[in-house]
């Protein structure tokens, strides 16, 4: 019988925040995939878990992975840790779920502390959407290609940026984004946690006198909807009804309802399509 991946969630600061389910499945386990066995250790001491570990990090996360399937296969349960947080959020831990998924094997998730989830929340802007970016790429192109992504991105953003990056990445989101409320949120759950409302201006005010300290979570609010439909409907307008018909029209889709989706587009009534096309 194959046995089974343990995706386990860990503490993001408070020890305390250590599910009983996952201190159990840590014990019970043949084999612990930590990304960082020095700083895990001090975790499992914690909690009297003598299971084996062995490492997993970004740099053999794909050689490794194909060893881990094989243990797996073999029968043995293996439980994947990150440093801090739920495993596969921003972390190689997505490699090796997906080599067992498509091994065919069993793969379950022990919910728990994520840094993502714990800032949206306290952050005071829409959680009902929301898109997580992680860490923006370091290559410069690439990242100018997501910032420019996340311009007319309506949900609420989510970012992870380390302090000696923080004020760089706030002054790239201010000129690329524009003036927009920010949540920043650092050392979530530790002892000096700090949640910072504030806009994209303020927050790089207040780092120029501040030095940035600890790892900061970044929730920014996201494009207004009713900016994008004005914005949309201007392009619209640059068109005659004639010509906006015509997209429809070549995508097989039937008069009547070209003319509805024409008026919907331009904030007018089907009587003034209609009028206009005769």
């Amino acid at each position: 019988m194959a046995g089974t991946l343990y995706l386990c969630a860990t503490p993001i600061g408070n020890l305390n925040d250590m599910t009983p389910r996952v201190i159990d499945t840590l014990r019970e386990v043949d084999m612990i995939a930590a990304e960082d066995t020095r700083n895990s250790i001090k975790l499992l001491n914690h909690f009297g878990i003598k299971t084996p570990m062995t490492s997993y990090h970004e740099y053999n996360k794909v050689e490794k992975a194909e060893q881990i399937v094989e243990w797996i296969q073999a029968g043995k349960n293996v439980a994947l840790i990150t440093d801090a947080g739920t495993p596969a959020i921003s972390d190689p831990g997505e490699v090796l779920v997906d080599k067992c998924l498509k091994a065919g094997l069993s793969v379950t998730s022990l919910p728990g502390c994520c840094a993502c989830i714990t800032a949206l929340t306290l952050s005071g802007l829409p959680t009902r959407r929301f898109c997580f970016e992680g860490f923006l790429p370091s290559d410069r192109k690439e990242k100018k290609f997501v910032l420019e992504e996340l311009k007319r991105e309506t949900r609420t953003m989510i970012l992870y940026e380390a302090p000696h990056h923080l004020k760089r990445t706030l002054a790239e989101l201010y000129e690329v984004l524009g003036e927009r409320r920010i949540t920043l949120c650092r050392e979530l759950t530790k002892r000096f946690e700090t949640v910072f409302p504030t806009t994209l201006e303020g927050a790089i005010g207040y780092y120029e006198e501040n030095e940035p300290k600890g790892e900061y979570v970044l929730v920014i609010e996201g494009f207004d909807r009713s900016l994008l439909k004005l914005e949309q409907q201007q392009e619209w307008e640059k068109l005659t009804i004639e010509e906006h018909m015509k997209i429809y029209e070549d995508q097989g889709i039937e008069r009547k309802e070209a003319m509805k989706r024409v008026a919907s587009d331009r904030g007018i009534s089907k009587r003034d399509v209609y009028q206009a096309l005769l």
